[in-house]
């Protein structure tokens, strides 16, 4: 009589990677994934650095790199389930005045939270493409890191609960505003005119994907059940075959196996660090265990 499987409590979104895994056509003998009925993942990424709930949880790179600086434990795997580049994510109302990328020394701007990875990716190029001193931006944002921990520099204030940044930009308390998926407002316009072109510089410049989310599974899994860990790995391939990532002639954006992510997260980590969202620069190898650190060679 064949074992039962391990069951793993699991969030992960409904993304073009892992949709044949969560819809049924890619399983296993070995484990069975309890998918939380959360409909947008990012919701429950305090529980997952927090409470420590999910043995395997998609979580956003900064959040996890935040996470591991403060001793959580959990541990990365190497799969991305979701990147994309931040240009066309902040926009600003052009009743007010033309805005560049250059022009936004001194002002303030909206967002969720000061270390949702959306905002840390556009503070990033802002800083290193265009000069600007992040100390003279003023943020003003609608709620706390997902890390308790983590305290909000002095150049942050907390928006009125309630607040909607559209309002905000079209009345002029915010100067821009980062949001979570693209503008399509016809009263505002981005802040890069052609998002597009300017990613696809970006990624010729850098040669990486903007990671927003990878895989993390609860640190002890891997010590009590190793063939589940590579399994759940596994499985991650299969879904992203099943879906037929890459098309063909497009970037690889889900990126999975060590070797395969190392580059990208060498720049996340950059990022991070830079803006002292964490205390020390982190080496790749060190966001695994000996386990997931040998997955994708």
């Amino acid at each position: 009589m064949s074992a039962a499987p391990t069951r793993l409590h699991t969030l992960l979104g409904d993304y073009p990677l892992t949709l044949p895994l969560k819809r049924g056509a890619v399983a296993s003998s070995q484990v069975a994934l309890d998918f939380a009925d959360v409909k947008v993942p990012n919701t429950a990424f305090k529980r997952t650095v927090r409470d420590i709930e999910f043995d395997v949880s998609e979580l956003a790179i900064v959040t996890f790199l935040m996470a591991r600086s403060y001793g959580k434990p959990l541990v990365l795997l190497p799969a991305v389930v979701m990147s994309r580049f931040q240009h066309p994510f902040i926009a600003y109302d052009p009743a007010r005045g033309t805005l560049t990328p250059a022009d936004l020394a001194g002002r303030r701007i909206g967002a969720r939270s000061y270390s949702v990875t959306t905002v840390a990716w556009l503070r990033y190029m802002l800083m290193q493409d265009h000069g600007v001193d992040l100390a003279s931006l003023r943020w003003v944002t609608q709620e706390d890191s997902h890390v308790a921990e983590f305290r909000d520099p002095p150049n942050c204030e907390r928006a009125p609960a309630g607040t909607d940044l559209t309002a905000m930009l079209l009345a002029g308390e915010i100067d821009a505003a980062v949001f979570g998926a693209p503008v399509t407002d016809p009263r505002l316009k981005t802040l890069y005119p052609d998002p597009d072109a300017a990613a696809r510089e970006w990624h010729r410049r850098h040669g990486v994907i903007q990671i927003n989310h990878m895989v993390v599974i609860e640190d002890t899994l891997s010590q009590r059940d190793p063939d589940a860990v590579r399994e759940v790995y596994r499985l991650l391939g299969e879904s992203k075959r099943a879906a037929g990532l890459p098309a063909a002639g497009t970037i690889d954006a889900h990126p999975l196996g060590i070797d395969a992510v190392r580059p990208a997260l060498e720049v996340a980590i950059d990022c991070v660090y830079r803006q002292r969202l964490i205390a020390r620069r982190f080496t790749v190898d060190e966001l695994f265990d000996d386990v997931t650190r040998a997955l994708g060679h």
